[in-house]
């Protein structure tokens, strides 16, 4: 059946109700002067064969993180994906981006998200765990907004080393009017927003904050931005004393091997899925997790898929939780975040699957042994210095001394994409950390060899 969006009786229909005869008419108002006049010089359509010898020829333009070695990182992680992840993904029961509407028939779909909240709560230490969210920075905001909800409070504290990005996701969120957003910090002289060894907070301002008795939640990142570990605990501590939910970010990798944000008195932990099997694909998508405790679950955004027995006694999994607004009244909703990224969740399921827990451990341990390794060849370069000297996961932070853009181009020419320029996200991101045109964080995963490491610092070596 041929579709015809409009007739000529509805055109004029439609052009009588504004007033006009034509539809020249409607750009009236532009003046003759800009009004293009003649055929518009576009190329003559290219054959099928012809459009993909072109767009191979662009495409062969770009440099893709495979083709380089990665020392990136800030929330994006260059981790090897084992062959079953894609394998199991593409199968067509399960590749769509598309979110199953109708769930209780897609037992397989729903199994597999239950599997992946087992494994989230499994790795953070949580009671709940929903079935993913956008992103990780949409996540932290959830997590804020949550706290609010569950406190009946309007504000909430971020420490100013959480990653920049998800800040600036949260203050987006609080300009609406949704919530009020302070900040703490600025961060100490050893990369934490703590004074390490004296587990207390001094002079961060936090303690100030929450006097009030007005503050929902305290949000941390850890390892934060910078790469260092947070001392939860006492943040924790000062965010109960004053009544406020503890949120806390957390790497997925690095919860192989370090004690889960539960037993720093987490109430909300939420964090980026990408290093779980996900690519790199900057610019997403992403993957945002997030679980709390049991005792908060009806105000957790998003969906939660459970376990239950069909009419005939049989195992089923069925859409439990689902405070969205697609679901119920939109005044009740917890989120107006409609999906999640089911696919990207099933990848981080299959890829906790495969590897396993011993196996994510000595991932997460190979990533950081190789990590402190790269940090003290660097040093020994006499190009870096170290602007704090603490705790770190596979992620750590270097002063340059010199340019530091003209060192990422010598060391790109040479074929590595040389860490994240602190300098690039300092204009949005007041830290207040001295020498912030200096910095440099660098990532090293389980993928980088020896003989890579020495190849850059050899490279590093002869700037």
């Amino acid at each position: 059946m041929r579709y015809i969006p409009v007739t000529c009786e509805q055109r004029e229909a439609m052009l009588r109700a504004v007033g006009v005869t034509a539809v020249d008419d409607l750009f009236a108002v532009i003046p003759e002067a800009v009004r293009f006049e003649g055929d518009l010089a576009l190329a003559d359509g290219l054959t099928e064969i012809e459009l993909d010898s072109h767009l191979r020829r662009l495409a062969e333009a770009n440099l893709g993180s495979g083709d380089l070695v990665s020392f990136l990182g800030a929330g994006c992680y260059d981790h090897y994906i084992p062959s079953i992840v894609d394998s199991v993904v593409s199968k067509p029961e399960f590749f769509t981006a598309y979110t199953p509407y109708q769930p209780e028939v897609s037992q397989g779909t729903l199994q597999a998200i239950y599997e992946y909240q087992t494994m989230i709560c499994e790795l953070t230490g949580m009671d709940v765990s929903n079935a993913s969210m956008y992103d990780g920075a949409t996540a932290f905001v959830e997590a804020a907004l949550m706290a609010c909800r569950v406190t009946r409070r309007h504000k909430v504290i971020c420490a100013a080393s959480v990653h920049p990005e998800w800040q600036n996701t949260l203050v987006t969120y609080a300009e609406a009017g949704v919530m009020e957003v302070g900040m703490f910090a600025p961060v100490a002289e050893d990369g934490t927003t703590l004074v390490a060894g004296e587990g207390e907070l001094v002079g961060h301002g936090l303690a100030e904050l929450l006097s009030a008795g007005d503050v929902g939640a305290v949000l941390v990142q850890s390892p934060n931005f910078f790469g260092n570990f947070e001392d939860l605990a006492a943040i924790g501590r000062l965010a109960h004393e004053a009544g406020a939910l503890f949120v806390v970010a957390a790497n997925p990798i690095l919860l192989g091997i370090v004690e889960p944000p539960s037993a720093y008195g987490a109430d909300i932990v939420v964090g980026e899925g990408q290093p779980l099997g996900n690519a790199v694909s900057y610019g997403g998508p992403g993957l945002g997790f997030f679980a709390c405790a049991e005792k908060y679950v009806r105000q957790m955004p998003g969906r939660v898929v459970g376990r239950t027995v069909d009419v005939d006694g049989a195992r089923a999994f069925v859409l439990t939780l689902s405070t969205r607004e697609q679901h119920i009244r939109r005044e009740k909703a917890t989120s107006n975040i409609c999906s999640n990224h089911a696919l990207n969740a099933l990848t981080a399921c299959v890829y906790l699957a495969a590897v396993g827990q011993q196996g994510l451990a000595g991932i997460a341990r190979s990533c950081v042994a190789k990590a402190h390794y790269l940090r003290d060849a660097l040093l020994a370069t006499g190009k870096f210095t170290a602007p704090w000297d603490t705790h770190f996961g596979y992620e750590f932070t270097l002063a340059y001394d010199g340019d530091v853009a003209q060192m990422h181009e010598a060391l790109l020419d040479a074929g590595f994409l040389a860490g994240v320029s602190v300098a690039d996200v300092e204009g949005e991101w007041p830290t207040g950390v001295e020498n912030a045109d200096r910095l440099v964080v660098f990532a090293v995963t389980e993928k980088r060899t020896r003989e890579e490491m020495d190849a850059f610092v050899e490279e590093v070596a002869a700037l």
